[in-house]
């Protein structure tokens, strides 16, 4: 065996460098969900100590499960969902108090009672979730026939309090992973962009294909960064402790959307330079007005982290917007490539958007066609 190789305990041979990526990996997941799991935990221990301790109920699993099952380990723990959640569960509690109380325990009320949670849940709420939700609680009240009427459902209601006020005093690392998620967006736009400047310096038409393919792929970021910053706003306007991260969020926000309509534009460059590159033929013109367009959006970038940078971000945006008049940047250009610089106008303009420029002033910049 040689020293880049390690064995399995079934004999199957394994490079070391894929067991130490693995490895990584899994570790990197356990340090994402250390923020979750600290949360699932404080939360779900004060809910059945205050249950047991403080209200004297002898078993409060329900205390405990409630708040567990809210919270969950996805890092999109928006207070809406743990409170839609926490309901849901609540409701399965409720109506296997009300079957206790009528029928009694026993195999066929663990039926009649999975049956109406069921049927009222998908009532209440469109979300498969919901009564998946509400259906697991009322099993474990059912089996758990224990204390007085109701004993149960005071228990799941303070398993969701618990699970609410925690997400507000032991918020997640939600600015961190926000980040990560608009930069990973930045990565991607930046490498699709650069795909199509290579392949309108060449000619190049598989190369334009493939950034086009790129350039569609990049809603996949949008939406993962949208996720991440909508709850990052929820959860910060409840949490006392975030209260100084709104501003910095809503300006975030407003990059966001800038940066999902100039994605959607990228893909409209990138489907004329691909048609454009059919024949071959090299095209030094559009390719550098891109990169130029490439390099402001990396500036936008380094403004997301730090505002003191957004200045220079909009003089370099403005500065190429002011520019881009197809007929006087190729006086000779056929159609396909006027159309190309034409596409690349309203992708300067939501990049100036992104900067804070106002729409209608970021538009006036651009010459008149």
């Amino acid at each position: 065996m040689t020293g880049e190789e390690s064995s399995t305990t079934l004999g199957v041979v394994v490079p070391r460098s894929r067991v130490r990526t693995t490895l990584r990996r899994r570790w990197a997941r356990v340090r994402e969900s250390l923020p979750a799991i600290v949360q699932i935990v404080v939360a779900a221990t004060a809910a059945f100590a205050f249950a047991h301790f403080v209200l004297g109920h002898p078993v409060p699993l329900l205390a405990a499960t409630v708040t567990v099952s809210s919270l969950g380990l996805v890092r999109d723990a928006r207070p809406w969902r743990v409170a839609e959640t926490v309901a849901g569960m609540l409701v399965g509690i409720l109506l296997a108090e009300v079957v206790l109380l009528v029928a009694g325990a026993g195999w066929w009320q663990i039926a009649l009672a999975m049956f109406v949670t069921l049927v009222v849940a998908r009532f209440l709420s469109p979300q498969p979730g919901f009564a998946l939700a509400a259906v697991v609680q009322s099993l474990i009240a059912l089996v758990l026939v224990t204390g007085a009427p109701f004993v149960r459902l005071l228990d799941g209601a303070i398993g969701g309090a618990a699970a609410l006020l925690v997400t507000a005093l032991i918020p997640r690392t939600l600015r961190r992973t926000e980040l990560r998620d608009a930069d990973e967006l930045f990565d991607a736009f930046d490498v699709a962009t650069a795909t199509i400047v290579r392949a309108l310096r060449r000619g190049d038409r598989a190369r334009a294909e493939r950034g086009l393919e790129r350039a569609r792929a990049l809603q996949t970021y949008v939406d993962a960064w949208s996720g991440s910053l909508e709850s990052g706003q929820e959860v910060a306007r409840i949490s006392p402790f975030l209260r100084r991260q709104r501003t910095e969020l809503e300006r975030h926000a407003r990059v966001r959307a800038a940066m999902d309509l100039a994605t959607r534009n990228l893909r409209v460059v990138a489907r004329r330079a691909a048609y454009l590159c059919a024949d071959g033929q090299p095209r030094a013109v559009p390719a550098d007005l891109l990169a130029e367009i490439e390099r402001g959006a990396g500036l936008v970038r380094d403004a997301l982290d730090d505002v003191a940078a957004e200045p220079a971000a909009r003089a370099t945006l403005a500065a190429l917007a002011v520019r881009l008049d197809p007929a006087q940047i190729l006086p000779d250009g056929n159609i396909g490539e006027l159309n190309l610089v034409a596409a690349m106008r309203p992708l300067t303009v939501d990049l100036l958007v992104a900067t804070g420029m106002p729409f209608a002033e970021a538009q006036a910049l651009l010459p008149r066609v």
